[in-house]
């Protein structure tokens, strides 16, 4: 099986433009990403996702100087994007992650594929409680399809996944439990805000020139810093419409 990591991308950020590349550490954001996509065993390509508006061509110039496949799309109707890309890499199971995760967790994206393996089925759900920033989805390409072909509403589009999420009992699924210690839903491991940028510059400094430090220990390294953990704690995830 085809596993396939796309890194949705976009500069275009309302509460933070150009964040994608943002500098963090000795690169930037997205090199974070891709490195840590890298990281993901079994997985077979990892591709940039972006959309066709000029702004966006710094990204697929940045993509080009560091060979990083990179894929152009619709800006708005990003699961189109998705099942476009998707479909051209001919992916059996994607594996969804934006790109505003610097940390996203290789291992717990790793575990995700061993329980995929494990019980073959179209999406994988796992339970509540992960620090933001830190998550991987895994869907199988015949379910993209049918939510691509199905869902209709625009957090259908912009959100990829969520048509699958709200009629669960339409689509095969194998539950993953997590582990104890990333039970850290107060954590905002994300870059969505000025705030959350120095959080995330703060992760880097404390592992400088380690893109690909353990999740589980940039975990540990806010649970004992919370004059850090303040400073972004206060943010609000923009609904979902």
């Amino acid at each position: 099986m085809n596993y396939t990591v796309i890194i949705q991308a976009r500069m275009g950020s309302t509460r933070l433009p150009g964040k994608v590349l943002m500098p963090l550490g000795d690169t930037n954001i997205l090199d974070y990403v891709v490195s840590r996509c890298r990281r993901i065993q079994k997985v077979d390509q990892v591709i940039v996702a972006t959309s066709i508006l000029n702004q966006d061509n710094e990204i697929e110039k940045w993509c080009a100087l560091n060979n990083v496949s990179c894929f152009r799309g619709s800006e708005e109707d990003v699961l189109a994007r998705y099942y476009e890309c998707a479909k051209k890499y001919q992916a059996d199971y994607i594996l969804r992650v934006t790109s505003d995760c610097p940390f996203v967790d290789y291992d717990l994206a790793d575990m995700m594929i061993e329980a995929m393996i494990a019980n073959p089925s179209e999406i994988l759900l796992y339970e509540e409680g992960l620090p933001r920033g830190l998550a991987v989805e895994i869907i199988s390409f015949a379910a993209l399809e049918k939510v691509y072909t199905i869902g209709k509403e625009s957090r259908h589009r912009e959100h990829v996944t969520y048509y699958a999420y709200e009629n669960i009992k339409s689509f095969t699924h194998v539950s993953f439990k997590l582990s104890q210690h990333l039970k850290q839903p107060q954590l905002r491991i994300t870059l969505d805000t000025p705030e959350d940028y120095l959080v995330c510059q703060a992760i880097a400094k404390e592992f400088v020139n380690n893109k690909i430090v353990s999740s589980s220990e940039v975990v540990e390294f806010l649970l004992r810093s919370p004059e850090i953990t303040r400073i972004n704690a206060h943010i609000e995830q923009k609904s979902v419409i």
